[in-house]
């Protein structure tokens, strides 16, 4: 067996490339972005109007000039105007471009308009006021968003912005999602006294949603042929298989040995960890050698397979695609705990939040095969082998899935 760090560390190891693709730009939030985002012009591209108002010449201003002639109106979206005497004022829209000849806008609340003369009646007036000057957020060619960034709606008017209707971004991978096991039924079934329905598979398919990835799913029964054949095939097919169950020392718990007769590559199987101890990772190389599928096995208990899936799968697919995977969470134990074996403890946690400080309050459950408890937890605090006692106070890692 190997410890948790060791493991994660084989697993980040092993990340693939899973290519790059165009997309229109309004199919790509969540996805990560594979260039840099320039600007085609400056931003602002022209000197604009904050306020609704009027333009001036400050220096008019500051000679005591207070009423200003009427020369136009300069709405947003026209051409710019001019001022030909700088002791008179064009109205300005908010957006408009600044009219040549003047340098300062006063606000609409902060004048008198009559008899087509605008009168300012406030005094506290500086030079440029109101006015958003050309360049001043980004220059032309300036990088707007760095590539390797996950794109959300605010980087998606980014794009717009500067007329990227496509975008190049990070494929997603080809995963499939197995379940095995003679006492699963589908969801829309009614299930005998016996069976269970195939809950885990669901689970994985909306964690992996939750990250971008739509991953396809199989059944496959307690029959080792039936399981080398379709695993043959999936293995030609996928860069990543993800199974929940038959990895343990069960009399039908074929798929290590089919794994292994097939050819796929075993870089760990258990892990000094609860839950999911049986844990299995693996690869397997094709003819190509950039043909590659990495395969998790997590046991089939809810709790282990799911956290499995957050502690593991999703730091490999995260630094698969060029993303920052560090998790720096940590949480402050909110009661003392106890936990004998030298096994690192993923603790099913609720997360408050106390002047300030993210505490965890274990939320107790009957163990790895308690799904209903994940819905009562947000998160699992990493508790360390090396530590059998753990104290009011002390923090730990943290691991969010909410």
């Amino acid at each position: 067996m190997i410890s948790s760090q060791e493991a994660l560390q084989i697993i980040l190891n092993n990340t693939q490339d899973f290519g790059i693709e165009e997309v229109p730009f309004l199919e790509a939030t969540n996805r990560v972005l594979k260039e840099d985002i320039r600007a085609d012009r400056d931003f602002p591209p022209f000197n604009s109007v904050r306020m609704d108002g009027i333009a001036v010449s400050f220096k008019a201003f500051a000679e005591g000039k207070r009423v200003f002639p009427i020369e136009g109106v300069q709405p947003a979206g026209s051409e710019q105007q001019t001022l030909k005497n700088s002791t008179n004022c064009i109205e300005v829209m908010t957006g408009a471009t600044l009219p040549h000849n003047v340098d300062t806008v006063i606000r609409y609340e902060d004048v008198h308009i009559s008899d087509g003369n605008a009168t300012i009646h406030i005094d506290a007036v500086t030079e440029g006021q109101n006015v958003h000057l050309q360049g001043k957020d980004r220059k032309t060619n300036d990088v707007l968003i760095k590539k390797n960034c996950v794109l959300s709606p605010a980087e998606i008017g980014v794009l717009a912005t500067v007329g990227k209707t496509s975008v190049a971004v990070a494929k997603q991978p080809k995963v499939m999602i197995v379940s095995t096991g003679d006492e699963l039924v589908e969801v829309a079934e009614n299930p005998l006294s016996h069976q269970i329905r195939r809950s885990n598979v669901y689970t994985l398919v909306s964690l992996l949603e939750k990250i971008g990835i739509k991953a396809e799913t199989a059944h496959i029964s307690d029959d080792k042929p039936q399981l080398k054949e379709k695993i043959h095939q999936f293995l030609l097919s996928y860069d990543a298989l993800l199974f929940s169950g038959a990895v343990s020392k069960g009399k039908f718990d074929f798929l290590p040995e089919v794994l292994d007769e097939l050819g796929v590559e075993k870089l760990f199987h258990k892990v000094t960890q609860r839950p999911g101890k049986p844990f299995f990772f693996g690869r397997a190389v094709g003819s190509n050698a950039l043909q590659k599928t990495s395969v998790f096995a997590f046991p089939g208990n809810p709790v282990s397979t799911f956290m499995g899936c957050v502690k593991y799968f999703y730091p490999w697919y995260k630094k698969s695609v060029d993303l920052v995977f560090e998790n720096f969470d940590k949480a402050i134990l909110a009661e003392d705990f106890t936990f004998k074996p030298e096994l690192t403890y993923f603790l099913q946690v609720k997360l408050e939040n106390k002047k300030g400080l993210l505490v965890a309050v274990p939320a107790k459950g009957n163990g790895s095969g308690d799904l209903a408890n994940l819905s009562n937890a947000d998160g699992f605090l990493e508790l360390p082998d090396d530590q059998t006692d753990f104290k009011t106070g002390e923090a730990f890692p943290l691991i969010r899935y909410r």
